[in-house]
């Protein structure tokens, strides 16, 4: 092996079950660079970070690192070897502090006599926040106290107290403020210039484009190829991902508002703290309306209020016969659904199957008395997730086996199943693949048609002008604008309401 490697992979081939996620795999990553590594959901990009780092293991091929044979038995090991991973869901754990979960494992660094040393567990914490330029979190605080993006941060911290030589940042970014990106952008580049390999897994493409020196694709588990920064483009890394030619047209193509005049639901002047301020609308029968603004300007809090998962101090959601929603039970018995941001930790049972999770909303509708007919359950659920197409061996396998993309099918199949006439869609394109985006849009579309209606939550200005009819723009938990569908709003108007 070339010594300009420090990592290589040769015909890494991995099978689960029935589904062939990689096959005869081969590439190369240099030291001291940012290499991006896309593809479209399932086509086994994490699969291979997995090999690389030790929590998965190829069936057949073979693996270097810095020229000698790399064969991780577990993720210790390659950390030991100064290799480690940021991954897109929540790794923190409940009931410990901040600083029990950056050194857990690692008590006994901090033991005397075989007790822990609280204080100096805190201070190395705080020390490696500080360092990553996450000051602003107390070590001493229960992790449950944190957002999640601080608990994200908290696990940046750690994997660059470890000092590692290669850095595997799997969709990180995509839970992240504005803000929490570029903190792990100077942090990316600030190991470039040392010499240190990041391998950078993300669908934003702006983002790869910016920071990438090259960028591997893969395709149902193939290696398509790799471009280098002069010759990466948005439509040929498109084209690469899916096979054929996409163009950035996957928005609806009109340019008018277009929902019927019935009136479905009302915010009336909802406030709660200083988060969300004295909020008033209205929902129209197929009518997508778009909620745009910065990360904490109030809006995913709204989402909640809205779905009744927050109770708010004044104010009140309700439909247009005084039905009022107070709690998710009322909701969903009123036919609202709630697509939440962090679908992961709100919105699956990550343990359970395809199958359970898409059910479960929808239990009423096929139990019989007392009894839930299994033939039923599976009628249901195979039914949805194949409208969705979903990616799976059969509606019994684990939703914690499938990718970003595919989770998100399996999300809205369960409201689709249940029957909901209004979507509270949080963020519904957050971290899933081009191809997976398109087919969320078009069922939006779709679902616009059959008159139901939808609230989406966006931090992304073309999905909120690509999509919505009427766009209510926040700022700290004020209403700032509202917009209505045209050829002319631009990201401009927006921006000036949000700032």
């Amino acid at each position: 092996m070339q010594k300009e490697s420090v990592i290589k992979v040769e015909h890494i081939t991995k099978t689960f079950g029935l589904t062939k996620a990689l096959t005869d795999v081969s590439l190369e990553i240099g030291y001291g660079e940012i290499r991006g590594l896309i593809g479209e959901n399932g086509s086994g990009k994490s699969t291979l970070a997995s090999m690389i780092v030790g929590t998965g293991h190829p069936d057949s091929g073979e693996m270097w690192y810095r020229g000698e044979k790399h064969n991780p038995k577990n993720m210790l090991e390659s950390k030991e070897k100064k290799i480690n991973i940021l991954i897109q869901e929540n790794g923190t754990i409940n009931g410990l502090t901040v600083a029990e979960n950056m050194f857990l494992g690692k008590e006994s660094t901090f033991s005397k006599s075989g007790n822990v040393n609280k204080r100096r567990l805190i201070e190395e914490g705080s020390k490696a926040l500080a360092r990553i330029g996450a000051g602003h979190i107390n070590a001493a605080d229960r992790i449950e106290k944190l957002s999640f993006e601080d608990r994200k941060l908290v696990e940046v911290a750690v994997a660059m107290y470890n000092e590692p030589e290669v850095l595997f940042v799997d969709e990180t970014t995509t839970a992240l403020s504005q803000k929490g990106r570029e903190l792990i952008y100077k942090l990316m580049d600030e190991m470039r210039e040392a010499g240190k390999t990041i391998v950078f897994i993300s669908h934003d493409m702006a983002e790869l484009e910016r920071m990438c020196d090259s960028i591997s694709v893969l395709r149902d588990g193939h290696f398509v190829g790799t471009l280098q920064k002069e010759e990466i483009t948005q439509d040929t890394l498109k084209r690469m991902m899916i096979g054929r030619e996409l163009t950035g047209d996957y928005y609806r193509g009109d340019y008018e508002m277009s929902y019927q005049e019935e009136v479905v639901l009302e915010v009336d002047n909802v406030t709660w703290g200083e988060t969300v301020q004295d909020i008033s609308f209205q929902l129209h029968k197929g009518e997508i309306l778009g909620l745009g603004g910065l990360t904490e300007c109030g809006m995913h809090e709204l989402c909640k209020i809205i779905f009744g998962a927050i109770k708010p101090d004044s104010g009140s959601v309700h439909l247009t016969d005084g039905t009022k929603i107070t709690s998710p039970s009322s909701a969903i018995k009123s036919k609202i659904a709630y697509m939440p941001k962090d679908r992961d930790l709100e919105s699956l049972f990550l343990a359970t199957s395809i199958k359970d999770n898409i059910v479960m909303a929808s239990m009423d509708k096929i139990k019989k008395g007392f009894f839930i007919p299994p033939r039923a359950e599976k009628e249901l659920a195979d039914e949805h997730a194949g409208k969705l197409e979903v990616k799976m061996q059969n509606t019994s396998q684990y939703v914690r086996e499938l990718s970003g993309g595919n989770k998100q099918k399996v999300v809205v199949a369960k409201w689709m199943a249940n029957g909901s006439e209004i979507l509270l869609m949080d963020c519904p394109t957050r971290g899933i693949d081009i191809g997976v985006k398109a087919a969320i849009y078009r069922l939006m579309e779709q679902l616009k048609k059959e008159g139901k209606s939808i609230i989406m939550v966006s931090e992304e200005m073309p999905e909120l002008l690509g999509m919505s009819d009427r766009i209510i723009v926040m700022k700290d938990g004020k209403q700032t604008g509202e917009f209505e569908r045209s050829e002319v709003l631009s990201e401009h108007d927006l921006i000036h309401a949000m700032l």
